[in-house]
């Protein structure tokens, strides 16, 4: 089945994935369709675009479910929405029963990347890149964390003259972020044909105390990794194109003393000691100290991650726009013998209907009981498996909209702000739209009423439907305003009052 996340519409699937791409703008699958006006410039179909009466400011793109495994427990997705696509980039949560739940919109020219839930003082929080995303895949920003009200609580800033990268940033249990950022620098290419006065660009990985803002950790991959390592071939090595040779991509905690950092252009992982940012090992690559058992090999991969000492999950892109080194990409555990140095697979997850291979970004997130969520990158779809590989949830993004990063997860969302609403006529009554961003508790609307904004009383309800509820009354104004009821019909809130003029 597909399923439309904003018509909340049942829609029978002709065929799945690519395999189904002739049928399924018949069928109901949102996909965005790009156009172009007189001056050359893309534009998108509205209907690509979600919109709401009662939050005209919000308007980011359409995602769509393809299928829901029946009985599927209530969980919510963090989505960091390229702002390539139709709408707006930016933030946004949603449910797997198809609601979108918070959404928060790029400011001008600030890119939000790499949105994930994560626990920072023993509490959930909400973490995000926020920044200039730079030609050539990287950004140059901040990281910020903010509470279960949306609140911002932390912002935290990369040392040495660098800016937070949009690769990575993780939260330990000590309080620190662990943050990935490029440095630029000159460097002599003439042994590689290249230009003699270069630039090139290394990959660096810091670790910083985020209540004082303190570094405690700083590790260049140009002081341990050489250029010969990189399997990017040398290209560019200007200015407006320095050579990318490392490409970091995820910095991870591997146990107190030792951290994992993870190159895309080096298809490597790399576990470094704490103390002095020595190797201690390579998995993977050109120089990689394990036998890389048949199925183990990854290639330009994204999100490698360390479950223990013996098990780690990679998102295994096998593509780098141009070179197919993989027939599809691929969610993988592997199983990392550090005695035998040996990595053998355990399990691979491949997207059961779509021959996904992507380019570019990724990840696999590992889930309680084994099963795995996989953003399949610039591919756009998000899937959820089993242990035992059952396909459990499957969506996709609109066109032109990736997410770096999917994840998914629990999420209790208080907001600060006040519900919104609006008021329209219709036929013979009125129609309240009623809405509160990032509201998880909502399960009824009650409309209240009156010829004062003094005197209004309740003159309708409805449950919750979807992001925005629409409940129609009649014989009742000017005034209005809307009351957001939890399921045991308790009043969490209340609207600012609107007049129907």
């Amino acid at each position: 089945m597909i399923y439309n996340w904003t018509r909340r519409q049942l829609l029978t699937r002709a065929g799945t994935g690519a395999a189904a791409a002739a049928a399924a703008g018949a069928a109901g699958w949102k996909l965005s369709r790009r156009r172009t006006d007189s001056a050359g410039t893309e534009r998108y179909d509205s209907k690509d675009v979600q919109h709401f009466v009662s939050r005209p400011d919000l308007h980011p793109p359409k995602v769509t479910l393809l299928h829901v495994e029946a009985g599927h427990e209530l969980k919510y997705l963090f989505l960091g929405l390229a702002a390539s696509g139709p709408g707006q980039g930016g933030s946004m949560i949603t449910d797997t029963m198809g609601d979108m739940i918070w959404f928060s919109p790029d400011a001008a020219g600030k890119s939000k990347m790499d949105f994930d839930c994560q626990i920072y003082q023993g509490k959930p929080v909400l973490t995000w890149f926020q920044g200039r995303v730079v030609s050539g895949g990287h950004g140059e920003g901040i990281g910020l964390i903010a509470d279960s009200s949306y609140r911002q609580i932390a912002t935290v800033r990369a040392h040495d003259g660098l800016e937070v990268d949009l690769h990575e940033f993780v939260i330990t249990a000590k309080g620190t972020a662990l943050v990935s950022a490029f440095r630029t620098l000159r460097h002599d290419f003439s042994a590689m044909g290249g230009p003699k006065d270069g630039w090139l660009l290394s990959g660096v990985a810091q670790e910083i105390d985020i209540a004082t803002g303190e570094l405690l950790f700083s590790w260049d991959s140009l002081d341990h990794v050489g250029l010969d390592e990189s399997c990017l071939p040398f290209n560019g090595g200007h200015r407006s194109r320095p050579y990318d040779y490392f490409h970091i991509n995820t910095i991870a905690e591997y146990d107190d003393e030792h951290l994992l950092i993870g190159a895309r252009n080096t298809w490597c992982v790399y576990k470094v000691r704490r103390t002095d940012g020595q190797i201690v090992w390579r998995l993977n690559g050109k120089k990689s100290d394990f036998t890389m058992a048949p199925g183990s090999r990854f290639y330009w991969q994204h999100d490698t991650r360390p479950h223990g000492p013996n098990l780690m999950t990679v998102f295994d892109d096998g593509f780098d726009g141009k070179e197919k080194d993989e027939k599809e990409s691929r969610a993988l555990i592997l199983d990392v013998d550090t005695d035998a140095m040996l990595v053998t697979l355990k399990r691979q997850f491949t997207h059961p209907g779509a021959l996904v291979l992507a380019k570019a970004m990724g990840n696999v997130q590992l889930l309680p009981g084994g099963g795995v969520f996989v953003g399949w990158g610039t591919n756009l779809f998000f899937s959820e498996f089993s242990a035992d590989g059952k396909l459990l949830l499957d969506g996709i993004l609109a066109k032109g909209a990736p997410t770096y990063r999917s994840f998914i997860g629990d999420w209790d969302g208080h907001p600060t702000e006040l519900p919104a609403v609006a008021v329209r006529r219709r036929n013979r009554g009125v129609a309240v739209y009623a809405s509160w961003n990032g509201a998880t508790a909502v399960a009824s609307w009650t409309v209240l009423a009156g010829k004062t904004a003094a005197s209004m009383t309740p003159v309708g309800s409805a449950p919750r439907a979807g992001f925005e509820t629409t409940i129609e009354v009649t014989g009742s104004g000017p005034y209005f305003a809307a009351q957001p009821h939890d399921a045991a019909g308790r009043i969490l809130s209340r609207s600012s009052t609107v007049r129907l003029t």
